[in-house]
């Protein structure tokens, strides 16, 4: 369940979006483009395939020449938020049950709360085998129809991250923000294809884990249960077996983190016994 109550806390922040590339602005930062606007920043001569509409004809009555308005307009980022909602998600070993989806949807709500507190679109898209795409658009009122949303879907399937991100990639028709959440338990190469695809965009790619499955502090004779393939293997974790799986774990992790190094991408790391709002803390500091 997505306990709101952090919403408050949130409200000492203001989302920054780093400026990547000449086209992204933070927010309603104000670009100057041509076409029709909000201000009047200048004039240059008409050229033919030029909007008839935005020729000046009082300052061609004083110099019997063309010119064309140019105009100041809002340049708004979209927020595309992708939220991992497979089966590996549902897992917890917390007191209070709080799975690894309920941090990552309320992560992933934050950022939401913090988009629409600035009017501006943003969206919610959860992703398995398959993404379920929803269209970005503006306000509260959105926020709590997708709370629910979320607070009723049931987790399901793997992970295909590299076809969800392709599907996904399709419908981002301008350079945005993009904020992907997920405990990334699935193959590294395809992870780094869908990073790799959706780097254009100002990106940050937030891992959430449960510190029993970092930490593995079961020994001896064990049954392991895949969440995701209904699979049970029987195995005993010696000290050794349990080195050996924090290695390949730092190894999968590293090699997220040197991807998003490499594309310029925001990483970050948290436990679900770490609060949210001391992730958005860590998560805002950094940008």
């Amino acid at each position: 369940m997505i306990d709101t109550e952090f919403f408050n806390q949130l409200n000492r922040f203001s989302l920054m979006v780093r400026k990547r590339v000449s086209s992204v602005y933070a927010g309603s930062r104000r670009a100057v483009l041509q076409g029709k606007g909000i201000e009047i920043v200048g004039y240059r001569e008409y050229m033919p395939g030029d909007d008839i509409r935005t020729i000046d004809w009082r300052v061609y009555g004083r110099t019997e020449k063309l010119y064309i308005r140019k105009f100041e307009e809002e340049k708004n980022v979209t927020t595309h938020i992708l939220l991992d909602s497979s089966k590996s998600m549902d897992f917890s070993s917390s007191s209070d049950g709080t799975t690894k989806f309920d941090y990552a949807a309320m992560l992933a709500c934050g950022f939401g709360y913090l988009v629409a507190r600035e009017n501006e679109k943003f969206a919610i898209s959860t992703f398995d085998e398959e993404i379920d795409i929803t269209p970005p658009k503006r306000g509260r009122g959105y926020l709590l129809h997708t709370i629910d949303r979320l607070n009723e879907l049931q987790l399901q399937g793997t992970t295909r991250f590299d076809h969800c991100t392709s599907q996904y990639s399709k419908m981002i028709r301008s350079k945005s923000l993009v904020v992907i959440i997920s405990d990334f338990l699935t193959d590294l190469d395809s992870i780094r294809a869908g990073l790799y695809r959706l780097a254009p965009n100002d990106l940050i790619v937030i891992s959430v884990y449960d510190p029993a499955e970092y930490d593995l502090s079961i020994e001896g004779d064990v049954k392991l249960y895949d969440m995701e393939t209904n699979d049970i293997r029987k195995t005993y974790i010696s000290p050794k077996l349990r080195q050996d799986y924090k290695t390949q774990l730092d190894l999968h992790f590293g090699g997220i983190r040197e991807t998003c190094m490499h594309i310029g991408a925001d990483f970050f790391s948290f436990g679900t016994d770490l609060s949210i709002f001391d992730a958005f803390f860590k998560t805002v500091k950094a940008r």
